[in-house]
């Protein structure tokens, strides 16, 4: 063979080799898109499912998928918006049956929260699929929590299908006060936790958050090809109000503003993205009108009222990916150019407001805002814990 055809040959089969898939081998897969890994510990079972709209694989649904693989599902178990994601943020789901496939739906937001013995009577295994976004306040972990704690008391084995956090890269703000416990912070981590939900697994296990000192028999088919800092678009909003990728890497600062006068956009088509307030006129031009939503917002806050304050559907998300810190810097101006700063976070004037003690998970946050501290004292505030944490979260990562 002369050099000239040698040379031809190698280099035909490195082409070879990038085409048959193993170039490939770097390409995002989700733990549910990896069928083959988990189809065979479902095999002969009944198999319950907790679940909703962002439970894909590919852009069919899980259940729909698994039922025409031939897997016994049995039940499926919905959270808060509901296992189709039909119901506004809040708002109570009943049980009920899945009219695509007639499967009964237990939900875990209405009468109960987690799965009772009953529930799990005729199911051999359970499968947790659900897309989180990384914050504290946002429920999803305390499903887990929940739904490990069922499948421990009953002896039920739980697959976990990870999916990657989209602000993974964010492990920022207060350690939760205990004190301060609700159903909007559970854990004792700082407003973004920097996991996954398979990670997070780990640690509820880990760290003994279930109570009695029960442990979840847990089995996680994990992310291929993800780390922490990937930028990740999620293919399915995760829930009604988080509708663009900028809302969802946005939520971590603007939640806050639910325990203020501030409205963070909902009952417009780009919630999370934008924050005002009527009184707010004049000190800023950009202006939105709450209106009511079904499925998203029904009784928004400021409901057919101009507000008046921040348009940030264009703002540059890297300089938080640069910083690796929540914005709270929008809290202090918007209290500052507010005119009644004795209303800003008074709850007495809305049921649509929260309470920011318990958004922020500590007493001094708003203490602080009010006496005009700057951010840099506020963040200083957070340690020690916060680098605590983020020690403690190292022996659970199974991520870069």
């Amino acid at each position: 063979m002369s050099f000239k055809n040698l040379l031809s040959l190698i280099f035909l089969s490195l082409l070879l080799a990038i085409t048959d898939g193993s170039h490939a081998q770097g390409v995002l897969k989700t733990g549910a898109d990896q069928t083959d890994k988990y189809l065979p510990l479902l095999q002969g079972k009944r198999v319950g499912v907790v679940a909703n709209p962002t439970t894909i694989i590919g852009k069919k649904h899980l259940v729909d998928s698994l039922l025409l693989r031939g897997v016994n599902i049995v039940k499926a178990f919905g959270p808060e918006h509901g296992f189709r994601g039909n119901a506004s943020a809040g708002i109570k789901v009943g049980d009920e049956t899945d009219e695509a496939t007639g499967i009964k739906i237990v939900s875990l937001y209405g009468k109960k929260r987690k799965p009772a013995p009953e529930d799990l009577a005729d199911v051999d295994l359970m499968i947790f699929d659900i897309q989180d976004v990384g914050c504290r306040f946002y429920t999803y972990i305390n499903v887990l929590r929940d739904v490990m704690e069922a499948c421990a008391e009953n002896g039920k084995p739980l697959l976990i299908l990870d999916r990657p956090n989209p602000n993974g890269y964010l492990i920022d703000g207060p350690i939760l006060d205990m004190r301060l416990k609700s159903g909007i912070g559970q854990f004792p981590i700082p407003m973004t936790h920097g996991m996954t939900i398979g990670e997070f697994a780990g640690m509820i296990n880990g760290e003994g958050w279930i109570p009695g000192g029960l442990k979840a028999d847990i089995t996680v088919i994990p992310v291929a090809n993800y780390n922490h800092n990937m930028e990740y678009v999620l293919p399915v909003k995760p829930s009604p109000n988080l509708n663009t990728q900028q809302s969802i890497m946005l939520y971590p600062a603007l939640c806050l503003f639910e325990g203020t006068i501030v409205s963070q956009g909902r009952g417009t088509m780009m919630p999370f993205s934008v924050l005002g307030a009527p009184l707010l006129k004049g000190k800023y031009k950009f202006n939105f009108t709450p209106k009511s939503i079904k499925g998203m917002a029904e009784t928004p806050l400021h409901q057919d009222q101009a507000c008046y304050g921040m348009d940030l559907r264009k703002y540059d998300i890297s300089k938080i990916r640069k910083t690796g810190r929540i914005p709270i810097e929008w809290m202090i101006e918007l209290y500052q150019a507010y005119p009644a700063k004795d209303k800003f976070f008074d709850r007495s004037q809305s049921k649509q407001m929260g309470n920011i003690d318990y958004l922020a998970g500590v007493y001094e946050f708003r203490k602080q805002i009010e006496a005009g501290v700057s951010a840099e004292e506020i963040r200083k505030s957070w340690e020690p814990g916060l680098s605590r944490y983020k020690e403690m979260r190292k022996k659970y990562l199974l991520y870069e």
